[in-house]
């Protein structure tokens, strides 16, 4: 039974953690997820609990504030606290190498470094300084960026490639996405330190998942787990099953058992996001862009436009050359005449 309830607390800690590392990736799926929920239970909690929940998820999601990057900190000090109280420790006394073992602290200087140069660096704010020269970057495609837009906020014509983020409430250069993990816009001047965060964190997480992993099958190999045997409710003498040995480690090394599952889980989704990121580094394209080309092409098809199919637009990449090309684009951004003199 203790080990159950164990498991279980196990089990919902993950699911919470995928759950909301997805969300955080702000994703449209789980927005109408989100929504969905919220109207089920606004039939179900008072009008000012309502209130005060949507307060609070507007203002985690929708607000520029440290509680998330605060939140990514203090796990990656749990996680490398528990790494090195336990972890390092056993490896160590059982012949691991030291390079294996001082891997993860590495990724996690280099980590460390590109976070906050994603943090604090500007993502591509469009001024009037910088207007002119930021209208000449990229050629209209008329179909999802047009010439002689206007941001209303701002009150700056927009650039082709650009949007206003809502929440820094910014048009932006080569917008992306808006971060919460970092608390600033990915654009054209910081997505080549975010591509390396990602990279190291994805890396970091691995690291650990196979050095716990390593651990693990090594204790059950020297211990010679599969040829124990224990007694069970009925008083027969049963071997060691692969249920039975998960118990056993569980129950052993708690712990080690919980930090593996979720650098697991982790290292799958965030090695998935970063695919998907260096995919639309290959094809130069942004989340903002790849978000909204099927939009483009619904609005610009035959059946909607009512146009004869030579004259309808259809949305298409015009601003990938190459893989070299895009690569160098978004590693060695060129910078404005009136940035270069600022530094």
């Amino acid at each position: 039974m203790e080990f159950l309830i164990l498991f279980l607390f196990y089990l919902v800690f993950i699911l919470l953690c995928v759950v909301v590392i997805c969300i955080c990736f702000n994703t449209h799926s789980w927005k109408v997820l989100i929504l969905g929920g919220a109207q089920i239970c606004a039939c179900l909690v008072p009008g000012r609990l309502q209130r005060a929940v949507q307060g609070v998820y507007n203002y985690l999601l929708h607000t520029r504030n440290r509680i998330f990057v605060v939140l990514h900190l203090i796990l990656q000090v749990l996680v490398y606290a528990e790494y090195s109280w336990e972890i390092f420790g056993y490896c160590y006394d059982q012949g691991f190498t030291v390079c294996s073992l001082v891997m993860p602290y590495l990724l996690l200087t280099v980590n460390l470094g590109f976070f906050f140069l994603t943090c604090m660096e500007d993502p591509g704010t469009i001024t009037k300084a910088n207007e002119s020269v930021l209208l000449q970057a990229y050629e209209f495609d008329e179909v999802m960026f047009w010439r002689n837009a206007k941001c209303p906020t701002c009150d700056l014509r927009k650039p082709a490639r650009s949007k206003h983020c809502r929440v820094c409430d910014r048009c932006v250069h080569r917008f992306d996405h808006h971060c919460i993990w970092v608390n600033n816009c990915i654009g054209a001047w910081n997505a080549r330190y975010f591509l390396i965060y990602l990279s190291t964190l994805t890396a970091s997480a691995a690291t650990m998942a196979i050095v716990c992993a390593a651990f693990l099958a090594h204790l059950v190999v020297v211990l010679d787990l599969y040829q124990e045997t224990y007694i069970d409710d009925s008083g027969h003498v049963q071997a060691f099953d692969t249920v039975f040995l998960i118990q056993y480690l569980f129950l052993s090394f708690p712990r080690i058992v919980f930090l593996l599952g979720f650098v697991v889980v982790l290292s799958f989704l965030l090695a998935g996001y970063l695919c998907f990121m260096l995919y639309l580094v290959a094809t130069n394209q942004t989340t903002n862009e790849w978000c909204r080309g099927d939009w483009a092409c619904s609005q610009h098809c035959p059946l909607v436009t009512r146009l004869p199919p030579a004259e309808a637009q259809v949305y298409q990449n015009i601003h990938s050359h190459g893989l070299w090309s895009n690569l160098r684009e978004v590693f060695l951004p060129v910078l404005p005449c009136s940035e270069k003199k600022t530094q």
